[in-house]
């Protein structure tokens, strides 16, 4: 099995979100999230208003994304070119949501950042997490962002246990993964880059990139044509 990896530079492409300047300085994505609101509130006012529609107070969507009229778009968050946000999709705020994202029906977002061509199209809840290129998660597939004892979370693997400083942290989505239907993404889960997670996984910790999650007791090396 590869080695694992949880910075930045390991994880994400910052060429293919808005949000590129939110990562500087730091080492790993988790760091960000404290950060995301007043983020928001600084980028959203610098943004071109030929191409972005200031709707209400601490918000800004561009004028080619599709926004649902039974959706709720909270204060602050910046909606990027081309994406679509779905019948009654409820985002809270605190949400950057990138260039040709799909956030579904009945879908929540909270203290997020979806990269570029992430898709959330189906009753899922995003919280406190971070999803990179192209990832997407299936229908019913949520992150979990609090323990049950609301002790701060810790990202564990093999290999290295890391203290967040965090009560909420969700998940860290590499580029490329796909999470199965019905999923649940414990706190603190980071998932590998072009890793897949079948269907109706219960995922904690790191799970390496190129991998399979059958189960935590069968990950295994995907393996190329």
């Amino acid at each position: 099995m590869a080695k694992l990896k949880t910075r930045i530079r390991d994880l994400y492409d910052l060429s293919k979100t808005l949000a590129i300047d939110l990562f500087d300085g730091k080492e790993y994505p988790w760091e960000v999230l404290p950060d995301i609101k007043e983020f928001i509130l600084k980028l959203g006012p610098t943004l071109n208003p030929d191409e972005y529609d200031n709707p209400s107070e601490g918000v800004w969507i561009a004028k080619d994304a599709k926004i649902f009229a039974s959706a709720y778009i909270g204060a602050p968050c910046i909606i990027d070119h081309e994406a679509e946000v779905r019948q009654c999709a409820f985002i809270r705020g605190s949400a950057i949501v990138g260039k040709n994202c799909v956030v579904g029906n009945s879908t929540e977002l909270k203290n997020v950042v979806l990269f570029d061509n992430v898709q959330v199209p189906h009753y899922n809840y995003v919280g406190d997490s971070v999803l990179g290129y192209k990832s997407h998660m299936g229908a019913g597939a949520v992150t979990s962002n609090v323990k049950s004892d609301k002790t701060l979370v810790v990202v564990k693997s093999a290999e290295e246990e890391i203290p967040t400083g965090l009560k909420k942290f969700g998940a860290m989505l590499g580029n490329f993964v796909e999470v199965g239907c019905n999923s649940v993404l414990n706190p603190g889960t980071v998932i590998g880059p072009h890793t897949n997670i079948y269907p109706t996984s219960c995922v904690r910790g790191v799970i390496p990139e190129n991998s399979i999650f059958k189960d935590k007791d069968n990950i295994v090396e995907k393996i190329e044509d």
